[in-house]
């Protein structure tokens, strides 16, 4: 049976093939789902995003870190559900109408399912509407929103103001993010917090859910 170890380095590493194959000879062998991801694979995404801070890992080292603990995860999840085991929080996250671009959320998406969250990814150009339909049916514990356009973070206000029409706006944290986004945004539109990348974006969900 492969160690730990092997594991922990196929994800940080960003070797999706090997992360595959140990996740599934080491499930076959009898190891425990549930402490697959809480020993191995949330620490290899930690370790990867303090690389990342110290750049010593940069966009390109995330993006396959992620798409190697995703491969490992998609064979984990469906286990997992069975057990009827709870995720850390569950994410709507989304690129706002009019907004097409998808680099940055896919990105945050992934360091989310990395550190133990369920994620559902909407996509882009996502209406108000969408995402609270999704938050609502998902019974997520936070929405967030990525705009790359100057032109299209005013959405970003228009999912708030949605937020309190439903009356869901007590039920979720909202954080949002993206290359023109600010904090002193944020505060102005009532999110409850900014980041400015991906590694920083976890923290901020954890802190967020855990106020």
């Amino acid at each position: 049976m492969p160690t730990i170890q092997t594991l922990y380095d196929a994800i940080l590493n960003g070797n999706a093939k090997a992360a595959k194959e140990i996740t599934q000879t080491s499930l076959a062998a009898g190891a425990n789902p549930q402490a697959l991801v809480d020993d191995t694979m949330i620490p290899a995404m930690n370790e990867v995003g303090r690389r990342y801070e110290a750049n010593e890992y940069f966009v390109p080292e995330l993006l396959i870190a992620a798409r190697a603990m995703k491969a490992s995860l998609e064979l984990i999840r469906p286990l997992l559900s069975a057990r009827g085991a709870e995720p850390v929080g569950r994410v709507v996250i989304g690129t706002v109408q009019g907004d097409l671009h998808d680099i940055g959320k896919n990105l945050v998406g992934a360091m989310l399912e990395g550190a133990g969250f369920e994620v559902i990814d909407l996509g882009v150009d996502v209406s108000p509407e969408k995402f609270i339909n999704a938050a609502r049916e998902k019974k997520a514990t936070l929405v967030a929103l990525s705009a790359l356009l100057t032109t299209t973070m005013h959405s970003m206000k228009a999912v708030m103001e949605k937020l309190k029409e439903s009356g869901m706006r007590g039920n979720v944290k909202v954080m949002i993010g993206g290359a023109p986004v600010t904090q002193k945004y944020a505060d102005e539109i009532g999110a409850d917090g900014y980041s400015s990348n991906a590694n920083a974006a976890v923290a901020l969900a954890r802190k967020l859910l855990a106020a």
